[in-house]
C-alpha cells in the first residue's frame, strides 16, 4: 500500500543532477522536465520535491507526493 500526501507549491527551480553543469541561457538541459523541483507546503512542513513527472505543475498548484515524487494535481476542494 502506498501515501501520497497532498502539497501546495511554493516555489520551482531547476536543479540538475549533482556533478552536472549549472545549465545557463537558453540551453536544452534547462527544458529539461526531469531537473524541476519545487518546494512544496505540507501544512506547515516545507520540503523539496520533484516535478519530473508533472511537467505542467506551477506555483500555487496543489499536488500529491509520494517518497519526494510529485505524482499528479489535487484540485481545491472547497469543503
Amino acid at each position: 500500500m502506498c501515501l501520497a500526501v497532498p502539497a501546495r507549491i511554493l516555489s520551482i527551480r531547476i536543479q540538475p543532477p549533482q556533478g552536472a553543469p549549472e545549465p545557463s541561457g537558453h540551453d536544452a538541459a534547462a527544458d529539461d522536465g526531469l531537473w524541476r523541483m519545487a518546494e512544496v507546503d505540507f501544512g506547515g512542513v516545507r520540503q523539496q520535491v520533484s516535478l519530473a513527472c508533472l511537467p505542467e505543475a506551477a506555483v500555487g498548484d496543489r499536488v500529491l507526493v509520494h517518497v519526494g515524487l510529485a505524482l499528479s494535481l489535487v484540485d481545491d476542494d472547497p469543503a
